[in-house]
């Protein structure tokens, strides 16, 4: 599933609001101990609390909560003795007894926007943290508070419980919209943040009347109806332009094609006279906004019908030398570079140089199981190999050169994810070989044919392999966005990336590579339908798709049109080059940060960009409804845990409503669609409970952009109450070999952590003495002891693979 929160504006319950009450204070009493606030000044965070923090959700004895225990604590009033979460109002130093243990309330100022109750480091999982403050009004006032929390959060304002949001997410500003109602005088605020694990911590500030319209216009486009509603009847001007875009909630809704959202608007009196900014300067404000004058850049460009309609750089190629990015600037373009090596591909192929059937075999005969993987199946990510980028020793060599033979033994003999065609799983192995293969049957290095087949005869005079031996002229450099501030990024050495993302680019070579492309001028006609029909996988229920993966291309739908695009991304570089063949449209944004800076979604930002310039031929968006006839009485059927892999799908029942959660991800209610098959409104997603001959639910079918994914009904194992003193005897160092990377095993306090090479660091639950599990993927490590008692492997299972580790340290 790719269901992302940042790309996922999750609004609360709003009550009733009044704007224009909003008030323009912010001072906290200076000597104050009681985090009161003698004023509230609009859009600034509140950054002093008192707070009561650790509560453990279960004394450790008790092992780790499951789901259930964790909803309890979140139910559970822990300051009965105080007058309840509904009456407390502490002052700091104050104590209190919770389960037989001492707490003090204690004043808490953070230096940042996020309060944060302990570093990500050492914060404790399963535990609930207070924090209070209380507010002081002149007046009696309307206002919106935007709160946001890792992980659930509860609100109480004067004793009423006004927000509650049980959730798994990382902290943003502004996830939830509260309205609240503050009397004259001094006002109680208490918020409730359960932590689940890593990071801890909230956000609260009120919102201001410009803030509340871009969200008034962002929820017209993007959130549905009841959100819009629910900001219009707190009072919202219904003609208000958002500074962000410079549209109004109306014209929004028509560039989103939310044809409801329009018909509410016009009835409720929104201006339909209302000019719209010309596009270019709609885009202007979006890409102004985002890119500060002082960040990495981005260079930007649309076209329609062959002429170029929107050209310009915004920010920095280079941050230390304030040098500005132009339209000329060249950026490592990453993954784009499949297209090009696709194309490359296909072209050998219609001189007859190549086939699509060619085994991998043919090419290097000692690769293992090469004869049953095709060129077709490398082009189309379908052929099982490992990406050797995911090894979690890939970044310790990254910025290493290397020679084509050398890398592809780092992998060759890894094993295969799955059988060759069984399903689709996106691989830089299967595209690094391509380049080989491209070497060998041309006699030509892999930059050398681009540059004579392609980049010469179509004059993209700015486009090259990378190479850190040479100079390239108005080059970017990467950048990456890190908590809050800008540091160099992860420099490659493209030769690790070879034919799978090694090029780079300017925005104004790329428009005329996919003039080319589209009109006829790089591949016959039958190569590039080829390049653009979706693959269709052994595991595909659809034997035919509209979206999906071809060669080198992402095809997807947007409102009904045809989009043909690639991402690229790499440490300091985001880009995407997206096509709508039928319209003859483009839009390229290349980026030199990643992670990038804020807002910087390059695969979000092409899809608004497109709205803008093509909203009219665009079909209106079907908002899917639930089906009434479903009943609820069923969804007791469905609640578990799937195994997707990667990663566990975990589906609950809370009341009358199902939520589905991916290992990582916020929980999201699902909705009926027809019997046992649900769809999500956050993302274009469905999932069908698929049931036995006995009517059991065994396994779920999960349906997203094109691609098919089974997952097995998984049942976790118990937590087994084993003495944490024995983990001692298993921490240490655990070499998996074949280049995967070494397992480290800690112990914090009471709790065992493993991580891999690269990778976060996990819990690991017990289930015997000697066996442990993960919850967050389906794995198993069982630590083996020899006669003497010393744990000298560990042997590690997932996704029918067993690996013996050997223990080094």
């Amino acid at each position: 599933m790719k269901l992302r929160a940042s790309r996922v504006l999750f609004i609360s319950v709003l009550l009733v609001l009044v704007l224009g009450l909003l008030l323009t204070f912010n001072a906290v009493d200076g000597n104050s101990q009681t985090a009161r606030y003698s004023n509230l000044r609009a859009n600034q965070f509140m950054t002093a609390w008192l707070v009561l923090t650790p509560i453990p959700v279960r004394p450790q004895a008790d092992g780790t909560p499951d789901d259930t225990a964790r909803k309890e604590a979140f139910a559970r009033d822990y300051l009965t003795a105080q007058g309840g979460e509904a009456g407390v109002s502490p002052v700091s130093g104050q104590k209190v007894t919770i389960a037989g243990k001492d707490y003090e309330w204690r004043l808490l100022r953070s230096d940042s926007d996020v309060v944060s109750f302990a570093p990500e480091s050492s914060a404790p999982a399963h535990s609930i943290a207070y924090a209070w403050a209380e507010v002081e009004v002149p007046e009696a006032s309307k206002l919106i508070l935007g709160i946001g929390s890792d992980d659930g959060v509860k609100l109480w304002v004067n004793g009423q419980l006004v927000h509650e949001n049980w959730v798994s997410r990382g902290v943003e500003k502004d996830q939830d919209l509260v309205a609240v109602s503050l009397n004259k005088g001094a006002n109680r605020l208490l918020l409730k943040v359960q932590n689940d694990d890593g990071a801890w911590g909230f956000t609260c500030r009120p919102l201001d009347g410009a803030a509340l319209d871009n969200q008034f216009v962002n929820a017209a486009g993007r959130d549905g109806l009841d959100q819009v509603k629910k900001l219009l009847k707190g009072g919202v001007n219904v003609n208000a332009r958002a500074s962000a875009t410079g549209l109004t909630a109306l014209q929004s809704a028509r560039v989103h094609g939310r044809k409801d959202v329009v018909e509410f608007l016009l009835a409720s009196g929104a201006d339909s006279s209302l000019e719209m900014l010309p596009v270019e300067e709609v885009v202007d404000r979006v890409f102004a906004r985002i890119v500060k004058d002082n960040y990495p850049g981005a260079a930007v460009l649309a076209a329609k019908d062959g002429k170029v309609i929107y050209r310009k750089a915004f920010g920095l190629a280079s941050v230390e030398n304030r040098i500005p990015a132009t339209p000329q600037t060249r950026f490592r373009i990453g993954s784009v570079t499949k297209q090009f090596t696709a194309a490359a591909i296909l072209k050998l192929n219609e001189q007859g140089k190549i086939s699509l059937d060619d085994k991998l075999s043919k090419f290097i005969p000692d690769f293992p199981r090469g004869e049953q993987v095709t060129i077709h199946h490398l082009l189309t990510h379908t052929s099982g190999i490992h990406s050797y980028t995911n090894k979690p020793d890939f970044l310790s060599n990254v910025t290493v050169p290397c020679e084509p033979e050398e890398l592809i033994r780092s992998f060759k003999n890894d094993p295969y994810d799955f059988d060759p065609g069984r399903r689709w799983l996106y691989n830089n192995s299967g595209y690094f070989l391509l380049g080989y293969i491209i070497d060998k049957i041309t006699g030509d290095s892999y930059a050398d044919h681009l540059r004579k087949t392609f980049f010469e005869p179509l004059g993209m005079k700015d486009t090259g392999a990378h190479n850190s031996r040479d100079i390239i002229e108005h080059e970017a450099y990467g950048y990456s966005w890190d908590s809050g501030r800008v540091t160099k990024a992860l420099n490659w050495d493209m030769s690790r990336a070879g034919a799978a993302g090694a090029l780079y680019s300017t925005v104004d070579d790329l428009f005329l590579w996919n003039e080319a492309l589209f009109g006829g001028r790089v591949l016959a006609a039958s190569s590039l339908k080829a390049a653009t029909t979706p693959v269709v996988t052994a595991d595909d229920t659809q034997k035919v798709k509209e979206e999906g993966y071809g060669y080198g291309q992402m095809i997807s739908k947007l409102r009904g049109l045809r989009v043909v695009s690639h991402g690229g991304g790499l440490h300091g570089f985001r880009c995407n080059l997206l096509a709508v063949p039928e319209e003859r449209f483009t839009f390229i944004v290349l980026t030199n940060s990643a992670p990038p800076i804020p807002e910087m979604s390059v695969e979000g930002l092409s899809n608004e960009i497109a709205q803008l310039y093509l909203s009219d031929k665009m079909q209106a968006v079907v908002v899917p409804t639930a089906d009434p006839s479903v009943s609820s009485s069923t969804y007791s059927d469905y609640v578990g845990q799937y195994d997707y892999g990667a990663a566990i799908m975990t589906v609950t029942l809370r009341g009358k409503q199902l939520f589905a959660q991916l290992s990582g991800q916020p929980a999201f209610e699902i909705y009926p669609k027809a019997k046992d098959v649900f769809f999500w409104k956050v993302v274009e997603a469905e999932v069908t409970f698929v049931r036995d001959d006995k009517g059991q639910v065994t396994k779920a079918v999960h349906r997203q952009g094109g691609q098919t994914i089974n997952a097995p009904r998984y049942v976790e194992p118990a937590v087994a109450m084993i003495d944490p003193a024995m983990y001692d005897a298993y921490v240490g160092k655990y070499d998996f070999g074949q280049g995967i990377g070494i397992m480290s095993v800690t112990r914090e306090a009471d709790r065992l952590f493993a991580q891999l090479t690269g990778q976060p660091k996990f819990e690991i639950f017990p289930k015997s003495e000697t066996e442990f599990f993960l919850k967050v993927v389906n794995a198993q490590i069982r630590f083996v002891k020899d006669v003497n008692g010393k744990v000298t492997k560990a042997v590690h299972s997932q996704a029918g693979r067993t690996l013996e580790v050997r223990r080094v340290e």
